[in-house]
């Protein structure tokens, strides 16, 4: 039985994770669970797995947990504050802790993790856009495993030779036979919206994702295509790649959740429903496997399986972040912090889609030549990043 330690526990990556949990309980028990501020949502969960911890970021929010649990007489111990997810995730009493906290406030938790010497199921991509070589080179100095569990990194893991899955972040590709690694994207809701439309588009409609059921953050991101960007930095620090070994291709029907292109001339794609289930179900009992509670795929009713090359004018954020890929780790850092600062102004109202990557850009010409050579700098760096945006926001009202 191994203990299991869900950081950002409320949210859909969370919630996926619980699902393939119940489904195997004999396997796994659920040791501890953190959220950021849901203490109603947190207090039902813990009444349902018992964990042994559960934390809240929020202060009151945990005061307000206490108050739930102990009238309901669980004996779930709570804890408070960014601290308390560190320290539950190199809690010793749980052998798996699925980094599933959105954006910048993952990093220090999924660190801690990765010090502790766990296996850790990312869905955190911003720990790697932020921190891709120190984290790389911490998981191998302290024996963590790094599993990745966005449907595309996943994808692509399931799809390379055990020889490369066994040595991410210092694998060889090439003496592997890998010629080039194909990240899929959906494109989005946008991918026939006229150009000229796109400064006007609602909050409403750059969330509702055509294919995948996904937090408000993420899905703008989708929309936009910086969560790709993101992947695609993600997956050459996962992946160990050089520039030549990545190329992104639109794949509208989110069938393909991502494909690896061989010497030989052979192509290798994973295929499955658009369920996080199964990436998850997949990373935690790896190398088995265990009932995700997914349908399989019926390629009978798929239809037509089609892909594109992303339009640099469409999606000017994935072109941001491939460049910033290759410029450094201070320019994926502003690049993370600056579309965080952008994607919450426009989801509260206050500025338009188009906006997103106009402040990205004027981040990136600013900040990105800053020194990062360890957490504590990205961490300040990152600060920087927001304080200055959020100037330029109040300043100027891009």
């Amino acid at each position: 039985m191994q203990g299991v330690t869900i950081l950002g526990a409320t949210g859909s990556i969370g919630q996926s994770s619980l699902r393939v949990l119940r489904r195997n309980a004999d396997r796994y028990r659920v040791s501890a669970l953190a959220a950021h501020s849901s203490a109603e949502a947190l207090a039902e969960l813990c009444l349902e797995f018992q964990p042994d911890y559960a934390a809240l970021v929020d202060v009151q929010a945990a005061a307000r947990l206490r108050e739930l649990l102990a009238a309901s007489r669980c004996p779930t111990q709570v804890l408070e504050g960014q601290g308390a997810l560190d320290e539950l995730a190199a809690d010793p009493a749980s052998d798996v802790v699925i980094a599933a906290v959105v954006g910048a406030a993952g990093l220090s938790s999924t660190m801690s993790a990765i010090k502790a010497g766990k296996r850790i199921l990312l869905a955190n991509k911003e720990s790697l856009v932020m921190s891709g070589a120190l984290m790389m080179e911490a998981a191998r100095a302290h024996g963590a495993e790094l599993l990745p569990i966005d449907s595309e990194h996943n994808a692509i893991f399931q799809c390379l030779p055990e020889q490369v899955q066994t040595k991410l972040g210092h694998c060889d590709l090439a003496g592997a036979g890998v010629r080039q690694v194909l990240l899929t994207g959906s494109g989005g809701p946008f991918r026939k919206l006229p150009l000229e439309q796109l400064a006007s588009v609602t909050v409403e409609q750059a969330i509702a994702h055509p294919n995948w059921s996904m937090g408000a953050k993420i899905s703008v991101d989708s929309a936009s295509m910086m969560n790709k960007g993101l992947e695609y930095i993600e997956a050459r620090w996962l992946f160990n790649l050089k520039r030549s070994d990545i190329e992104v291709v639109i794949h509208p029907q989110s069938v393909i959740h991502s494909m690896v292109s061989f010497k030989d001339g052979s192509v290798l794609a994973q295929m499955g429903q658009p369920d996080m289930c199964t990436p998850i179900a997949h990373a935690l009992a790896y190398p088995q496997r265990i009932d995700a509670g997914v349908e399989p795929l019926d390629l009978l009713s798929c239809g037509t399986l089609s892909f594109e090359k992303p339009d640099p004018l469409r999606y000017p954020c994935l072109q941001l972040a491939i460049e910033a890929c290759w410029q450094g780790q201070s320019a994926t850092t502003v690049l993370n912090a600056a579309n965080e600062v952008a994607v919450a102004a426009f989801l509260e109202g206050r500025v338009g889609f188009t906006a997103i990557p106009k402040l990205c850009e004027k981040a990136l010409a600013a900040l990105s030549g800053e020194a990062c050579g360890t957490l504590d700098d990205i961490l300040q760096l990152d600060g920087e990043t927001r304080r200055r945006c959020g100037d330029w926001l109040t300043q100027v009202g891009h």
